[in-house]
C-alpha cells in the first residue's frame, strides 16, 4: 500500500514512537517519516508507506511553518520544558513595542548555535546522546532563513509567535537569539509546526505525491513498456533534453529520472500511484 500523508503529532511522544502508532493504525509495517519533531513539540509530521517512503528528499517541504511560545524567565539546558530548571527569573513586564521589533529583527539569514539537545551528529553520535550522558562537546554554527515572523500575543510571561524558516532551522535556538538580544533568559514551553511547505495536517487524507514532488515534470513520447521492463532510454523521446532529475508520470506509476550529458539513468523506476 503506497500512501502519503500528514500526521498530527502529539506532545510528550517521539516521532519514532508516534510512527509506530501509525503503522497499527493503518496496518502497514514500511513505513517511514520525513522532519523529526522533538518529543515535547507537536504538530505535522509527513508519513510515507511502501514505495513512497523513498520520495522524501523530493517533496517540497520550505518554507516550514512553526508556532512557539517564550516562557520568559525560565531556563532549561535543552531550551524546552522537558529539563525545565526552578526557581524561576523574576522578569519584569515587557513593552509589547519592543517584543515586536525584536521579533522582526531575526527576518533575514540568521547564524547561530544548534542546540546541544538535538539529532544532530557529533563523531557519528547524537548530539542529545552526548548532552544526557554528560559529555562535554561543541556544536558548529549553523545558518537558517527566517522568511517571516508573526508577533501573536504577550501575556506575561509567555510570548507566543508564528514563524516561517528554511529547512533545517532550530526554533528552541532562534528563541535564544531574541532572548538574547533583549537580555533576558527563557525556553520555550511550546512548539507546534504548522506546516511543510504545503504539505499540513488535514485529518490525515491521503495525498497525491505527484503535487508535492520539488521535480519538473518530463513528458515521454515513447513506449512506456520501456518504463516497466526498465530498458534503456533514449533521449530524443523526452520533451526536455537538458541535465537534471526528473519526473515522468503514466495513469498506473511514476518514475524519477536523471539525465546527464544525454544520457538517462533511473533513480526511481515505476512507483505505483
Amino acid at each position: 500500500m503506497n500512501k502519503l500523508l500528514v500526521v498530527n503529532k502529539p506532545i510528550f511522544v517521539s516521532s519514532n514512537r508516534y510512527l509506530n502508532v501509525i503503522k497499527r493504525k493503518y496496518k502497514n509495517k514500511k513505513a517511514g517519516f520525513s522532519g523529526t519533531l522533538d518529543p515535547f513539540a507537536t504538530g505535522c509530521l509527513i508519513v510515507a508507506f511502501g514505495q513512497y517512503t523513498k520520495l522524501f528528499r523530493y517533496l517540497k517541504k520550505t518554507p516550514k511553518s512553526y508556532r512557539a511560545v517564550i516562557f520568559l524567565g525560565a531556563t532549561s539546558p535543552s531550551l524546552d520544558i522537558e529539563n525545565i530548571e526552578v526557581p524561576y527569573d523574576t522578569i519584569n513586564i515587557l513593552d509589547e513595542n519592543l517584543i515586536k521589533k525584536e521579533l522582526e529583527k531575526l527576518k533575514g539569514e540568521l547564524e547561530y548555535l544548534p542546540p546541544k539537545y538535538s539529532a544532530k551528529k557529533i563523531d557519528g553520535k547524537r548530539a542529545y546522546s552526548l548532552a544526557r550522558s554528560g559529555v562535554e562537546f561543541e556544536t558548529k554554527k549553523v545558518k537558517s532563513t527566517i522568511y517571516d515572523i508573526k508577533f501573536l500575543s504577550y501575556c506575561h510571561p509567555f510570548i507566543t509567535f508564528d514563524i516561517s524558516v528554511s529547512e533545517g532551522s532550530y526554533i528552541r535556538s532562534i528563541a535564544q537569539v531574541f532572548l538574547e538580544n533583549i537580555g533576558l533568559n527563557g525556553t520555550l514551553s511550546y512548539l507546534k509546526r504548522l506546516n511543510e511547505g504545503e504539505l499540513k495536517f488535514e485529518d490525515e487524507k491521503e495525498l497525491d505525491p505527484i503535487k508535492y514532488l520539488d521535480l519538473p515534470i518530463n513528458k515521454y513520447s515513447g513506449i512506456k513498456e520501456w518504463f516497466e521492463l526498465g530498458k534503456k532510454l533514449n533521449l530524443e523521446y523526452f520533451t526536455i533534453k537538458d541535465n537534471g532529475e526528473y519526473l515522468v508520470v503514466f495513469d498506473e506509476f511514476f518514475s524519477i529520472i536523471k539525465i546527464e550529458d544525454e544520457k538517462i539513468s533511473y533513480v526511481l523506476n515505476k512507483v505505483l500511484r
